[in-house]
């Protein structure tokens, strides 16, 4: 079997699975753009863009000129691998920077699997959840921000989402088309290593003897609660004299927007604050075997986001026993139970939030149980090579046969208690997105 992958950041979602496939003996082709790592046993393929994009016709089409050049690229990219002789029997491709849209034009016999991770909702989501005032100009840009998602989806023979709640962010009419299943966590990679230490830039080494808070962002920002640990941090600092705490990511944006009136979010919420900089570190964006070492001491792991996609690094500290004290909003929720699995905090509540790591470096190793459970969650739902990546392979060679994946047509107790619809079959879920929100 033929398959080609596209991302426009290779790997992406696609780092197992392309490589699995083809260690199975099928030839599997990357489309991407230029300069990105490649993987074993897959041929890489660059496309560009002709140009970037230039001023839109109106504002609510700001990214859709960016997501049509885009597409662009990778159907000119397409034709000349079809020139080649290589004609894919499926395709797999992230529809969210419209690559997607054109790819069933130039391989109309290929069988599309969309990996749909997202799908912009103007109320219920991340648009209105901190500024929840009507605002109909907002709404409609956001109703327009799915178009390209739209286009792919209508295209494609099938699609998944990594996690139910993302997955009920999609209309109804595709819902029943997906599959859910995660990217996959390796839980045989993520484990906590009782040796493990982090060396800071003051010569200072910390290990899992030593009280350690972390976070972990891609970028420090709202959106992932950057401004609610700042405001934690105080607190957290003078409430245990001898903590210190590790703060990983980028200054730039990832979503959302910049503070405006400084260079970043970082600039804009610590330099006021009265805080111990001796056992406060900001350690930038760190390889991943750092990053793996860091979780391993950590005695406390905040993870924060708006209702939005769920970020790998909460599962990954999760499988690495960390104490996770996160957020109570619905993406962190279909995981995390409270005083169980992890604890679960008001979004927004920075003393809450402070309250809650205090309290957890306290008690110490009586919260053992909650790090064990942890893991095992993550271990039995999340696990790439026992759980995600057999259902992922099997979607592709399901439709390499022609054949249809299995839908997800039921939703587990626990999951849909937690995020409050109280059904188990998927075909019962009304939700906002039925009800012409």
């Amino acid at each position: 079997m033929k398959v080609l992958f596209v991302h426009q950041n290779m790997p992406g979602q696609f780092k197992h699975l392309a490589p699995a496939l083809a260690s199975d003996g099928h030839e599997v082709v990357f489309l991407t753009k230029p300069r990105k790592p490649g993987l074993p046993g897959v041929r890489k393929v660059e496309y560009d863009l002709h140009r970037q994009a230039g001023q839109p016709p109106h504002r609510y089409f700001d990214r859709y000129e960016d997501q049509i050049l885009h597409a662009q690229g990778v159907a000119k990219a397409c034709v000349k691998l079809q020139e080649s002789g290589f004609e894919p029997d499926v395709i797999c491709a992230h529809t969210g920077w419209g690559e997607a849209m054109f790819l069933k034009d130039v391989f109309p016999e290929a069988r599309l699997l969309g990996f749909n991770e997202f799908f912009y909702r103007a109320h219920g989501t991340d648009t209105d959840f901190v500024d929840k005032k009507s605002n109909i100009d907002r709404d409609c840009r956001t109703r327009t921000r799915n178009t390209h998602m739209l286009l792919s989806m209508a295209a494609s023979d099938w699609g998944y989402v990594p996690t139910y709640w993302q997955w009920s962010t999609h209309p109804k009419a595709f819902r029943e088309n997906m599959t859910v299943v995660h990217d996959g966590i390796d839980t045989d990679a993520c484990v906590r290593d009782p040796d493990a230490y982090i060396d800071l830039a003051d010569g200072r080494r910390l290990t899992a003897k030593d009280e350690v808070v972390t976070y972990v962002a891609r970028n420090l920002e709202p959106y992932r609660g950057f401004d609610v640990v700042a405001r934690s941090l105080e607190k957290i600092l003078n409430g245990r004299p001898n903590a210190h705490v590790l703060i990983t990511g980028g200054e730039d944006v990832s979503y959302g927007n910049g503070p405006g009136y400084a260079e970043s979010w970082k600039d804009a919420l610590i330099p006021h604050r009265s805080l111990d900089t001796s056992r406060l570190h900001f350690l930038g964006r760190l390889p991943y075997e750092e990053f793996g070492r860091m979780l391993s001491i950590s005695r406390a792991h905040i993870y924060m986001t708006y209702p939005f996609v769920l970020s790998w690094s909460m599962l990954e500290a999760m499988a690495k026993e960390c104490l996770v004290v996160a957020s109570d909003t619905a993406p962190v929720r279909e995981v995390v139970r409270n005083g169980k699995n992890g604890i679960l905090v008001e979004y927004g509540d920075a003393d809450a939030l402070a309250t809650a790591v205090v309290g957890a470096l306290a008690k110490g190793k009586k919260l053992d149980r909650v790090r064990k459970a942890a893991r095992k969650t993550v271990v039995e739902r999340y696990d790439l090579t026992r759980v995600c990546l057999p259902q992922q392979k099997e979607m592709v060679e399901k439709l390499g046969l022609g054949e249809s994946p299995r839908p997800t047509d039921t939703i587990p107790a626990d999951i849909s208690k937690a995020l409050g619809w109280d059904v188990t079959r998927t075909s019962d879920l009304t939700l906002w997105s039925e009800l012409g929100r």
